[in-house]
């Protein structure tokens, strides 16, 4: 009995779900469109392909550009596959947006060019220009004694984000460090100057709090800046005071990518 009922219902389920509109299904897929951009296969809607008028890929969807098929049928695309999931993430985001630290905006603009996406052409060139004009400009920031500014640490890179990324990480380790007393320093632009500064005997510049306690010292914020170096990619290039014999008892550190 409970086999005969099984079997009714699951009849009645394929009978429901043939009823349910095939033709609603089938326009749903004629919507979806399959592309193969130098072996990577992109599926997106039609609607996506053809937000820009006159571009390649409306020209293609209709009909206007005549385009080869691999053996599935899919419209093959003999361009950078890889680089093509920008190019798919413009047209369904309106705007350019990038991984961090991407650095093939030469190829992009070609292959924006090559889509016939003048506005895509446009940002990633002006993106390009920035980075270039940035890559000249070299930043710093300053980690120094507020009585003293010659006693510290100076990090030089020539990438004012990983500057500011670096400078984001030291506050946060030193106000950890400082456990309550967020006025034992004070940061500005490219500065950071602790209230209390000395040299100890082997020659580690310590900070102190005012019950004369070592809190924080160079070393780790060196520690500190060479680890976020690293991870975003960086490489520590050479210490710029080289006449101190090691990275430890240097007065600056310098990071290149």
């Amino acid at each position: 009995m409970e086999k005969k009922i099984s079997r009714r219902e699951n009849e009645c389920d394929e009978k429901q779900s043939n009823s349910d509109g095939p033709e609603q299904d089938k326009d749903y897929k004629t919507t979806l469109v399959t592309l193969n951009v130098g072996g990577y296969l992109y599926i997106t809607q039609k609607q996506t392909l053809t937000k820009y008028p006159d571009s390649f890929l409306e020209g293609i969807i209709n009909g206007k550009i005549m385009c080869p098929c691999d053996a599935d049928g899919h419209y093959f695309i003999d361009r950078d596959g890889l680089l093509f999931r920008h190019i798919l993430n413009f047209l369904r985001n309106g705007e350019l947006l990038l991984p961090e630290g991407f650095r093939e905006n030469q190829l992009l603009a070609q292959e924006a060019d090559f889509f016939q996406l003048k506005v895509l052409s446009d940002a990633v060139k002006s993106r390009w220009e920035k980075e270039q004009l940035a890559s000249r400009e070299t930043t710093f920031l300053e980690i120094t004694d507020s009585h003293d500014r010659s006693q510290g640490l100076r990090i030089f890179c020539n990438a004012p984000d990983f500057i500011a990324k670096i400078k984001a990480r030291i506050v946060l380790v030193s106000k950890s460090r400082l456990d309550g007393f967020p006025e034992e320093f004070s940061v500005s632009s490219n500065i950071i100057q602790f209230k209390y500064f000395i040299k100890s005997e082997n020659g580690t510049r310590l900070v102190l709090k005012e019950d004369n306690t070592f809190v924080c010292t160079l070393e780790t914020l060196k520690f500190e800046a060479i680890m976020t170096a690293l991870k975003c990619g960086f490489r520590l290039l050479t210490s710029l005071d080289c006449s101190k014999g090691s990275i430890v008892h240097s007065d600056a550190l310098h990071f290149i990518k």
